[in-house]
């Protein structure tokens, strides 16, 4: 997918998104010594730690523009709009630590029967999409490696963080993609 110069180039510019808007409320430009490869269109997400806790997370699972422009916008959303903490403020910054993760298209996991999705899905290789009928959730890859979840208990986290019953994905109508993705950490 990407290199680790260019993996580097998104951590740097996450940092300065953020920088330049918690500070002057500025929107960065992108920047014209853009790696061609970064203005294509892929997923992206922008996670913010502090303290080793998680302070934000926010993305695009899916590849809907080009991925520079994608990591300005969501490592500011990361910051001020994660609906489950407070703002990030510019005094916090210092101690915020950021990672970017850069997502190849989510595929449909193809399934006769529910408990194939037990042997179609790799723990730390695979992220995970969960859609319902009245929810839809994504969790990381590397999120079931944190939690040191099995693939059972990372398909009922991922309902669960759809806004589901943990086991909807045994039921028929449910659908399950999977991704992987590159990451990248200051």
């Amino acid at each position: 997918m990407i290199s680790n110069e260019e993996g580097e180039f998104l951590i740097k510019l996450a940092r300065s998104s953020l920088e330049s808007y918690l500070k002057d409320k500025i929107i960065l430009e992108v920047p014209e010594d853009t790696p061609d490869n970064l203005k294509e269109e892929m997923g992206v997400f922008v996670t913010l730690n502090k303290n080793e806790q998680l302070r934000g997370c926010i993305g695009y699972p899916e590849p809907v523009k080009p991925l520079v422009n994608a990591v300005i916008e969501v490592a500011i959303q990361s910051a001020i709009q994660d609906p489950r903490f407070p703002p990030v403020s510019p005094g916090e910054l210092n101690d915020i630590h950021v990672e970017v993760s850069v997502l190849t298209k989510p595929e449909l996991i193809e399934v006769d029967k529910p408990a194939e999705y037990l042997e179609k899905i790799g723990i730390g290789t695979d992220g995970l999409i969960v859609e319902g009928c009245s929810g839809r959730g994504l969790l990381l890859p590397q999120v079931a490696v944190e939690w040191q979840w099995n693939v059972e208990e990372f398909l009922a986290n991922t309902c669960r963080k759809a806004g589901l019953n943990v086991d909807c994905w045994l039921e028929q109508d449910t659908r399950i993609y999977k991704f992987q993705g590159q990451i990248f950490n200051e």
